[in-house]
């Protein structure tokens, strides 16, 4: 009886991975060129200050000084890694910074699905000589990782620590969200709420908008804004033009993908607190709150911040973000805080040295005029 052999299994090859190809966006038309790859970028990451509307607002909005120097990293079709950068100066000296972040106030980071296209973005900015400033990017972040061990041994690099980022992890305990607060601050919450009652009837809206409503709802917000301390201040977006026209065209763009939210607290008929956010990601971010300081005897604004944080647990999201940074009305839902800090990159070079000694000079001005 002659055995049967079976035939070997064949090698399996290995996955066939595209080569990597870097390219850079330099102005908005070849910004625009990128926008489908980068909206599915956008949708595998979901941060809603990484995606390409945030992004490419700002970079309309702010253009004064910011010039594009946006790199990005393909496989193929496929965008897998992005630095969305500006060139602009400071102190008399252009260098690479975050898109945004100077202007907003907000954190800002890389983009990436792909560790390897992120570091190969670094070793191309590191070899290009340029100096760097991302002053608001997080400190446990990948990219910072990545960014140290491209520089090392070519550049001068300063971290300092940056206004942190309140968050709450969501879960159902926070469909009673006063249950969070201490006996205290529970008190104080359904005092506040008594008072408004006696002023009229105390109801909630959050509106989903469409295009035709948004620039009434805008309007309200802008204009209950404005009647809180950031009016006496000078930093409401009703008497901000340029932070104005980011927000009201960001918000058209939020709309059209139906994530962007309007909040409302209404007494009687009247607005006495508002809020601006949208919800991505499986978050709920808070991008702009304020109130109506006539009503400020029944904190309008946490009435109103309750409401949203139970709609956020009821929608199924899993994080309340309120970006911005830290402050006491923020420590009253929680302690729990994204930590960020600023990277100044000085590249060993003629560009990279005179930056460096640039940012001394001031440096040392600041603290002669303080004394």
């Amino acid at each position: 009886m002659v055995p049967v052999l079976s035939a070997p299994n064949p090698p399996v090859s290995a996955p066939v991975i595209a080569p990597l190809q870097l390219h850079w966006a330099c102005s908005l038309d070849e910004v625009d060129a990128w926008e489908s790859a980068w909206r599915d970028l956008g949708g595998r990451v979901g941060h809603p200050l990484s995606q390409f509307n945030w992004i490419r607002t700002g970079l309309s909005a702010f253009s004064n000084d910011a010039v594009p120097q946006l790199v990005g990293a393909f496989r193929q079709e496929q965008l897998v890694a992005l630095a969305p950068l500006v060139s602009r100066r400071l102190h008399g000296i252009r260098r690479l910074s975050l898109a945004g972040v100077n202007e907003l106030f907000e954190p800002g980071n890389m983009v990436w699905t792909d560790e390897r296209a992120l570091e190969r973005i670094f070793s191309v900015l590191a070899r290009g000589g340029s100096p760097l400033l991302l002053e608001r990017i997080g400190a446990d972040s990948l990219s910072l990782k990545k960014l140290k061990r491209a520089y090392r041994g070519r550049a001068v690099i300063i971290t300092r620590p940056q206004a942190t980022c309140p968050f709450i992890a969501l879960d159902e305990s926070w469909l009673e969200p006063e249950q969070h607060l201490n006996s205290g601050r529970r008190s104080d919450l359904r005092r506040a709420g008594r008072k408004a009652e006696q002023l009229g009837l105390v109801t909630t809206e959050i509106h989903t908008p469409d295009l035709n409503e948004l620039p009434q709802l805008l309007d309200i917000a802008f204009e209950v804004e404005a009647k809180s301390w950031k009016g006496e201040t000078g930093t409401a977006l009703a008497i901000d033009p340029h932070r104005a026209v980011f927000y009201r065209h960001f918000a058209e763009a939020a709309c059209i993908e139906g994530i962007l939210r309007i909040c409302f607290l209404r007494i009687g008929d009247r607005v006495a607190a508002m809020q601006l956010a949208v919800e991505q990601g499986g978050g709920f971010w808070l991008l702009k709150v304020g109130y109506d300081a006539q009503f400020s005897g029944c904190s309008p604004g946490l009435l109103l911040m309750r409401d949203t944080i139970r709609y956020a647990v009821e929608a199924g999201l899993t994080s309340y973000e309120f970006l911005g940074r830290a402050e006491s009305w923020t420590k009253v839902w929680t302690e729990t805080e994204h930590p960020y800090v600023s990277v100044r990159v000085y590249p060993i070079g003629v560009r990279g040295m005179a930056a460096l000694a640039a940012d001394a000079v001031v440096a040392t001005v600041r603290k002669w005029r303080k004394r």
